[in-house]
C-alpha cells in the first residue's frame, strides 16, 4: 500500500518618520487560542487631489489592505459600511483598536501610496510608510505595509509579500503555478504538457525546484523564478529524483534517489552534485525535511512495515522512529521558527494533520477534524499557519488553517485540481 500510494503521490503528482515603539509595548501572541482579535478600520484610501471624493480605486486598496491584514488570522476588520468608508468617523464609537490612514496620488502610469497607523486609543500615530511605484505594483506596496503593521503589533514581521507555489491541472497535464497569498495574480512557472510534481522553494525565494516527466524520466529541474526562461536539470539520475529539502542556507539538499534500485536519501550540493547517501535499502526512504539548524532530519519511511516518521541525527546518522499512532503518517514538515513538524496521518479513513514535537515525547496535537482528506501540508514563513490540499468533492483545492486549528479557508478558486502547495521563506 506505501508503495502504491506514495510513490504515486510524489510520481504522479517614505517614507513617513517612523516612531520608536516603547520597550513597554506588549506584541499580541498571535499562538494563543484565546487572544481577542484586533479590531482595525480600514477606510478608503483618499485621492490626494481629490481628498472629499471617494473613487473606486480608493475602495479597491483598502479592500487589498483589508484582506492581507485578515489573512494573518489575528486581526478583525471593521466593515467599512459601518462609517461609509469615511476617514474622519468616531473610530472609538466602532470598537477600533486601531484604524489605517490612507491617501493615494497617481501621476501618468505610477502611484504613490502613503499609509498610517493610528493608535485609536491615545489617537497617536505609531507607524507610517510612503511607497512609489507603477500601477502594477499597488499590491505589493499594499503588502509591504501589511507586513510593517503585522511588525509592529505583533513583533514579527507578516507574510503578505510571500509566494506560494503549487501544481494545477488534470489527469496527465500538471503544471506548477505560483500566487501571492490573496490569490489575485497567478503565474504559471512550468510549460511542459506534462506531468510536474513536488515543487520546492530553495532558501531565498528566488528559485524553484521540481520534479517532472517530460524528459522521459522522472528528473529534477531549477528554475529563476527572476527570468521565466532560465530553467536547467539538477539530477537526471535513472529513476526516481524526487521532491528536496534545502538546508537553511541553500547550500545542500536531500534527495530521493533510486538510481540502484531502492527509494533511498541522498545529501547533495545545490549543483546537483552526491555528497552521501543517508539512507541504504532500509524500506523506502521519501519526504526528507530539514530541522531550521540542520542538525537533525525528518523523513518517511516505511522499514517498519508501514509509512512512519522518523528522526535522523545528521551528525551520527542515528535514526528513531517519531509516530506510531495512525495507520499511514507522511508527508512531514519542520516548521521554520520553531521544533515542530506537521504531518498527514490516516485516521479513521481519512487523511488528518498533526503536529509534534520530534525532540520529546508528548503526543502529536491534532489540527483538522472535519471529514475531508487533508495532505501536503506546509508551514508559513512566520510558523502561525500551515497551507495543504484538501479534497473538496472530487478534486482537492488548497486551504489554510492557524496551527491551533483556527480560520481554516480556502485561498483561492481555480479550474483544475491544485496540490503539493509550498510557502516561499
Amino acid at each position: 500500500m506505501f508503495t502504491i500510494r506514495y510513490i504515486f503521490i510524489f510520481l504522479v503528482l517614505l517614507c513617513f518618520a517612523q516612531p520608536t515603539i516603547g520597550a513597554e509595548r506588549v506584541y499580541l501572541d498571535i499562538t494563543a487560542s484565546e487572544t481577542r482579535k484586533i479590531n482595525i478600520a480600514v477606510p478608503w484610501f483618499q485621492n490626494k487631489g481629490l481628498p472629499q471624493q471617494k473613487q473606486i480605486l480608493g475602495r479597491q486598496l483598502a479592500d487589498t489592505l483589508s484582506r492581507s491584514l485578515e489573512f494573518h488570522g489575528i486581526i478583525s476588520i471593521i466593515p467599512s459600511n459601518e462609517f461609509g468608508g469615511n476617514q474622519a468617523d468616531d473610530r472609538k464609537k466602532l470598537g477600533a483598536d486601531y484604524s489605517i490612514l490612507s491617501q493615494y496620488e497617481i501621476k501618468s502610469d505610477s502611484i504613490k501610496l502613503e499609509m498610517r497607523l493610528l493608535d485609536v486609543a491615545g489617537n497617536e500615530i505609531i507607524m507610517g510608510k510612503s511607497f512609489s511605484g507603477s500601477m502594477e505594483q499597488k499590491e505589493q506596496m499594499i503588502f509591504k505595509f501589511c507586513d510593517s503593521v503585522i511588525k509592529t503589533l505583533t513583533g514579527k514581521p507578516g507574510i503578505a509579500t510571500t509566494r506560494i507555489a503549487f501544481i494545477n491541472g488534470e489527469q496527465n497535464v500538471k503544471e506548477v503555478f505560483m500566487t501571492d497569498i490573496l490569490g489575485t495574480k497567478f503565474k504559471q512557472i512550468t510549460r511542459h504538457k506534462h506531468l510536474t510534481v513536488s515543487p520546492r522553494f530553495v532558501p531565498g525565494g528566488n528559485f524553484l525546484t521540481y520534479t517532472s516527466y517530460h524528459s522521459g524520466n522522472q528528473n529534477l529541474y531549477i528554475t529563476d523564478l527572476r527570468q521565466n526562461k532560465t530553467t536547467r536539470a539538477l539530477s537526471r539520475r535513472k529513476g526516481l529524483n524526487l521532491a528536496p529539502a534545502w538546508s537553511a542556507d541553500g547550500k545542500h539538499m536531500i534527495l530521493t534517489l533510486s538510481k540502484n534500485g531502492n527509494p533511498d536519501l541522498y545529501l547533495l550540493d545545490a549543483k546537483g552534485k552526491i555528497v552521501e547517501q543517508l539512507t541504504s535499502r532500509a524500506g523506502i526512504n521519501v519526504s526528507p525535511t530539514w530541522s531550521p539548524d540542520g542538525s537533525h532530519v525528518v523523513f518517511v519511511s516505511d522499514r517498519s512495515g508501514s509509512p512512519q516518521l522518523y528522526l535522523m541525527e545528521m551528525g551520527t546518522r542515528k535514526v528513531k522512529r517519531l509516530t506510531f499512532e495512525g495507520s499511514e503518517n507522511a508527508e512531514p514538515c519542520w516548521s521554520s521558527s520553531e521544533d515542530l513538524i506537521v504531518y498527514s496521518s490516516l485516521r479513521d479513513g481519512i487523511y488528518q494533520l498533526f503536529t509534534l514535537n520530534p525532540y520529546n515525547n508528548k503526543p502529536p496535537n491534532q489540527v483538522t477534524k472535519d471529514l475531508n482528506y487533508h495532505e501536503s501540508p506546509c508551514w508559513s514563513p512566520d510558523g502561525n499557519q500551515i497551507i495543504f490540499a484538501k479534497r473538496d468533492g472530487k478534486k482537492n483545492q488548497i486551504y489554510a488553517i492557524m496551527k491551533n486549528g483556527s480560520f481554516q479557508r480556502r485561498l483561492f478558486t481555480l479550474p483544475g485540481s491544485q496540490n503539493y502547495p509550498q510557502w516561499s521563506r
